[in-house]
């Protein structure tokens, strides 16, 4: 079983959740029947009484989740006709994006520990719990721009809503950054020492679950208070020492020009990260780039549900005419990392066919 379903007993015939992404060869990487036993179980302890909390965590010492396990769309394209690729598509990224949506407006306290590698899919998990935690050891990013995809799982939602040009910079570049980077980006809320994770559900049995407050005061005290305990010994940030450089490098309002501001730009021996972060974004691909720059500036006026409708769409249409497939095979089926990127302009009409549903209607369109 790729994800371990579990449960503590509590006093008072009371239970706490436990769901364990165990994939750890894989750096538990998410496919399809994975998605589908996160969103059975988490709507079943919605509607159970005796479950007062959840908590979602990664098998092994390396990564909570690396993102999607994206392999089955290069062998599904060379084994599936046109049709039978477009339903494998819609059905995968229908189902991941109702899990997350899902996560976001879970009624119940819901906790996420980010330790190790979380990046793509493993974000979209992430970024909706109640109680986002991170540890000394995470290491975060959404590097779609390399892969012929662009930031999805409601990340057009939460990059648009970062400070300055940063949820840009991040999308462009696919630059990494680490679990005190997050903290002040608003995409986590807490940290812990990566040793405490086994200790995590103990200190949370002993919890007075029987009260008749709000549990989540008492889950945000504990956590404040283990986060006190490993301030001292969390990294320095990545990212945000350089947040005016950024700014300055992506001000404007055309891809065109930020990009030539980008990719002209010199950096000194402190600014490493943010030439490869420049040399990533300048060999990504083209498509990925113009439907990231578009959906930057246009879901900040968007609902989640409308984000997860519109990337829906995206997505299906970078598995069908995009980049997407080829992107799989350059990087990790043959793994010559030389992808034959389509070149297209920055802007035009060919980007509005890529918000066009390709036929029927779009499952999570969002009814009037």
């Amino acid at each position: 079983m790729t994800v371990h379903v579990s449960h503590l007993t509590l006093p008072g015939e009371k239970r706490i959740g436990i769901l364990t992404l165990d994939a750890p060869a894989s750096l538990n990487a998410l496919n399809l029947p994975m998605i589908q036993i996160l969103q059975q179980t988490l709507t079943r302890w919605e509607q159970d009484p005796a479950i007062v909390c959840v908590l979602l965590q990664g098998a092994g010492e390396r990564a909570f989740c690396a993102g999607g396990d994206i392999r089955s769309f290069y062998y599904r394209k060379q084994e599936a006709s046109g049709a039978e690729l477009f339903e494998y598509a819609r059905d995968f990224f229908e189902q991941e994006y109702r899990l997350d949506h899902h996560i976001h407006s879970y009624r119940k306290p819901l906790i996420c520990v980010a330790d190790g590698i979380c990046m793509g899919g493993g974000i979209g998990l992430f970024a909706g719990a109640d109680f986002r935690v991170v540890t000394e050891r995470s290491l975060f990013a959404m590097p779609e721009v390399t892969i012929g995809l662009y930031p999805d799982v409601g990340a057009s939602w939460f990059l648009s809503r970062m400070p300055g040009r940063l949820g840009l910079w991040l999308g462009l570049t696919g630059a990494r950054f680490n679990g005190v980077d997050a903290l002040a980006l608003g995409l986590a809320d807490h940290a812990i020492a990566s040793g405490e994770r086994s200790g995590l559900l103990s200190r949370l049995a002993m919890l007075d679950w029987a009260g008749s407050g709000d549990p989540r005061d008492q889950i945000d005290l504990l956590l404040r208070g283990l986060h006190a305990e490993v301030t001292a010994r969390l990294p320095a940030p990545v990212l945000l020492p350089h947040q005016q450089r950024i700014d300055a490098l992506l001000a404007g309002r055309t891809l065109q020009g930020v990009l030539v501001q980008l990719f002209n730009a010199n950096f000194d021996e402190q600014e490493a990260v943010l030439q490869q972060a420049q040399q990533i974004c300048r060999t990504g691909s083209p498509i990925s780039r113009a439907i990231l720059w578009r959906q930057y500036w246009q879901a900040r006026r968007q609902s989640l549900a409308e984000v997860f409708a519109e990337e829906l769409t995206l997505s299906v249409n970078c598995v069908l005419k995009g980049d997407f497939v080829e992107g799989v095979r350059a990087l990790l089926i043959d793994k010559d990392k030389d992808p034959r990127w389509q070149q297209v302009s920055p802007e035009g009409e060919w980007l509005d066919g890529f918000y066009r549903w390709p036929q029927g209607s779009n499952p999570l369109a969002c009814k009037e």
